[in-house]
Formats: structure tokens, C-alpha cells, sequence
């Protein structure tokens, strides 16, 4: 019988995970009683996801605001500390702030504007224009940013996150002055000390702020890189992907996670004789039009994979075949002329007309996006996806 379906996705329900639980084997069941109970069949090239949050969790991965302010003034002593760039998140940040706050006598925060790094606006671009505000040009004072556009909270949260950024750190009895800028090196004016919180742009951040006079410079990925007092910690991204545990604690992104990939993928190739790959993702990377967010908050889709998921697709664009090389036939002969096509087509179609409008990102982006859209980040408890004929395409 001809198939009629392609990809399938599915997330998997499976037990609440806590620090010290066996995650391997709670993925493998998992996966085990689905197929049992659903009925489907596991096969060559299916894949296993599994959220990052339920890895961190199993490896009791935590820290505290206590660890996060000792590691902040091991690192700048009692110096007044620039902290820069942070996105605008109660989950991701607030935590992190309080940390930092407890940890320093006085804090410089500098937001960029008219948005944070992952698109959470302060203030709409439009009232930037209609203000004659250049938001490349121009560094404001709390009092001029308050001056030009006023309290504006923000789409979804109904937080005005310059007054609770501003109460976090004020809550500790630090002094905290509030400048809007999207130089790095704005900072400089006002202190030699910085803390840079941006996720993805960091690594520049920091080159331009040491070459440019900058004395104690770290970035979030610098803090809590190993364990204060028993901590959690992340070797490679720090406080990078940490998100809120308590109102006193956080989770950090998950560590050493490679070893669980391949042992899930040989463990279900021991007992279902197939090749399954897995990975294990973070946020994916897709903008909200609404709030305009681009998720993408930790520092990697997915920190670990097995082989088969490396690389980019290699795919032709149906409907450019079909109104292109083959726009004299229809019907069954068209249905062959591209099936022929597909199956003989170039290895590396970089370039090629065919390909255009197909957008080779990573594989392991694409995946971590469409499981972290099917997973969710509420109550839908399913922190593991599995996916089928993700790799087939119009011939098979």
C-alpha cells in the first residue's frame, strides 16, 4: 500500500525525574511502553529527544543564590560591578540577578534596548523613531529612557523589568544605577569591572570590552564553571541555560551529557536490534510574531547527540522541481519524473537551484526545535519525543 504519511511526532509521558533517578533506563521504558501501548513499531533512524531539564534534574545539577554571589565576589572582590546585556526573564535571570546583587557592593546594570539579545522588548522600535531615539547611537539614563517612553510592561509577563530588575538588586541594600545602551564598551564609563550576561554574542562582547581598557571582565559562562562549596556547576556554559528552581535556587544546563546519549542508543539497540539516534535538547530556535521572542535562550539547542544527527539536510524544493525542470507533466508521470530525481540527486546541494528555499540549518536545531515545540514548557508532561520518518523523504 502506498504511504500517506511522513513525519511523526510524538512526545512521550513518562515519571516526574529527580536528582539521582536512572534516566537512561526511564527514557528506554519509556520509549518501550509507547511503542506497546500506541502500537507503533521501532525502527532504523528514529529518533529519541529528551529534555534538558530532566537531565539537569537527574544529575541534582543546583545551585544557589548563596553560590552564585560567592563565585561573583571571589571574581571582582568589593569592586562596582557592570552587569550588561541580560535578557529579560523572571525564569532565566531574577535568580541569577539576586545572585550577583548579594555577591557585590554596587551594581552598574546596562539593558540593551529597544530589545534583549532573544527579541523581549523594553519599548516598541516605532516609539523609538517617533522619540527620535537611536538605539545605536544613543546611551540614556533611567531618567531619560522613563522621560521618552515611561513604564511599559512587557507583552506577556505584565512586568516592567526595569523597576524589578532594579528592585532585585536593591533588595540586598547594593546601589544600583540603570543606563540603556547597545555598545559594550558604554560600561567602560562607569566601571572597569563587567559581567557580561549575553548568551550567544558573549565571546565578542568580551573581546571588545578587554581591548578596549576593561580589567575584571567575565561573562555568565564564567560563573559557578566549576562547583562553589558542593554547587552545581557546567564546566563549558557556566550559569548559561540555568533556569529558576526556587525562589533561592537554579538549575543549571546539564553536564557530561554525551555518555547518556550513546548509552540510551545502545541500550534500545540491545533490545529492539534497531539504530534509534538521540539527543538531548534545550530551547529551540523559532520567533513568537506576537511577543516577538526568539526562544533560543540557552547557549546550544542541544548539548549532545549520537552520530547520526550530525550534519545539515540535503534536500531538493518540490514545488521548484515541479514548476521548473518538470512543468510539462502532471500526474503519475510527475509523481516519477521527481521520485528519479530525488533518488539520484547530488550529495551536497549547497548552491543548487533545486535546494533554494530548503534552509540547511543544523539537523540537531531543527530537532531541538520541533521537540521543544512538542514538548511545550508547561503541563504537558512529556519531556521525551520520539520522532519517525524525520529522514525519509517523497520516494520512501
Amino acid at each position: 500500500m502506498e504511504r500517506v504519511v511522513g513525519t511523526v511526532v510524538r512526545g512521550l509521558r513518562c515519571p516526574i525525574i529527580n536528582q539521582g533517578d536512572k534516566i537512561e533506563e526511564i527514557v528506554v521504558d519509556s520509549v518501550l511502553k509507547a511503542s506497546e501501548v500506541e502500537d507503533f513499531t521501532i525502527q532504523d533512524k528514529d529518533i529519541v529527544t529528551l529534555t534538558e531539564s530532566i537531565v539537569a534534574r537527574a544529575q541534582g545539577n543546583y545551585a544557589t543564590i548563596d553560590h552564585i554571589a560567592q563565585d561573583v565576589k571571589a571574581k571582582f572582590g568589593e569592586e562596582t560591578v557592570g552587569v550588561i546585556f541580560p535578557i529579560l526573564s523572571r525564569n532565566r535571570f531574577a535568580n541569577i540577578l539576586r545572585g550577583i546583587a548579594k555577591g557585590t557592593k554596587k551594581v552598574v546594570l546596562m539593558l540593551s534596548y529597544p530589545s534583549d539579545e532573544v527579541g523581549n522588548h523594553l519599548v516598541d522600535i516605532d516609539l523609538l523613531d517617533e522619540k527620535g531615539v537611536n538605539p545605536w547611537t544613543d546611551v540614556l539614563t533611567e531618567k531619560q529612557f522613563r522621560d521618552h517612553f515611561g513604564y511599559i510592561k512587557h507583552t506577556f509577563t505584565g512586568v516592567d523589568y526595569i523597576e524589578y530588575y532594579k528592585s532585585l538588586i536593591e533588595e540586598f541594600g547594593v546601589e544600583c544605577e540603570v543606563i540603556f545602551s547597545n555598545n559594550a564598551k558604554t560600561i567602560l564609563d562607569y566601571t572597569k569591572n563587567v559581567l557580561t550576561c549575553d548568551i550567544h554574542t558573549r565571546f565578542r562582547t568580551k573581546r571588545i570590552l578587554k581591548a578596549n581598557g576593561g580589567e575584571k571582565i567575565y561573562g555568565l559562562d564564567d560563573i559557578l564553571s566549576t562547583s562553589i562549596d558542593g554547587s552545581g556547576f557546567n564546566e563549558a556554559y557556566g550559569l548559561l541555560g540555568s533556569n529558576k528552581s526556587t525562589e533561592d535556587s537554579v538549575k543549571l544546563f546539564p553536564r557530561n551529557c554525551q555518555p547518556l546519549v550513546d548509552n540510551i542508543q545502545q541500550i534500545l539497540k540491545e533490545k529492539t536490534g534497531k539504530n534509534v539516534e538521540v539527543m538531548v535538547y534545550g530551547d529551540g530556535a523559532f520567533k513568537d510574531p506576537v511577543g516577538k521572542i526568539w526562544e533560543l535562550a540557552d547557549p546550544v539547542v542541544s548539548p549532545a547527540y549520537t552520530a547520526g544527527l550530525d550534519g545539515t539536510p540535503n534536500e531538493v524544493k518540490l514545488k521548484y522541481l515541479a514548476d521548473n525542470n518538470f512543468a510539462d507533466l502532471r500526474g503519475e508521470e510527475l509523481k516519477q519524473a521527481i521520485s528519479e530525481f530525488i533518488n539520484n540527486k547530488n550529495e551536497d546541494l549547497v548552491g543548487a537551484m533545486e535546494a533554494q528555499g530548503t534552509t540547511p540549518r543544523k539537523l540537531t536545531d531543527l530537532i531541538g526545535s520541533l521537540s521543544d515545540l512538542t514538548s511545550g514548557s508547561g503541563d504537558k508532561g512529556t519531556p521525551i519525543v520520539f520522532i519517525q520518518g524525520y529522514f525519509d523523504n517523497y520516494t520512501k
